[in-house]
């Protein structure tokens, strides 16, 4: 199994920047690919951002497309979640996933989670 923690979350205002960390642990290597996850209160858990092992893959929901970016250093088994221009609307508790393929994670498949970290974007 792979253990996931997720760090960085917080208050921030509209318009801001938070940047969120995952690190990973234990039988990394059933899951290279890793990628971010976002639940709102009264909405179900959506797919935000997913990267391959090497990095050379990635894919972003469109509601986050040119304002988040996901990236990782493998050296330290840790996967980031870069958000600029933030919104109202990104608040939600923010999850670390990972999967043994990126497109697995793109398409909802996980197979091993974080328990979350919470961000709030005040207006």
């Amino acid at each position: 199994q792979v253990q996931l923690v997720e760090s960085g979350g917080g208050l921030v205002q509209a318009g801001g920047s938070l940047r969120l960390s995952c690190a990973a642990s234990g039988r990394t290597f059933s899951s290279s690919a890793m990628g971010w996850f976002r639940q709102a209160p009264g909405k179900e858990r959506e797919f935000v951002a997913a990267i391959s092992w090497s990095g050379g893959i990635t894919y972003y929901a469109n509601s986050v497309k040119g304002r988040f970016t996901i990236s990782r250093d493998n050296a330290k088994n840790t996967v980031y979640l870069g958000m600029n221009t933030l919104k109202p609307e990104d608040t939600a508790v923010y999850y670390c996933a990972a999967a043994v393929r990126c497109t697995a994670l793109r398409d909802g498949r996980v197979d091993s989670w974080g328990q979350g970290t919470q961000v709030t974007v005040s207006s």
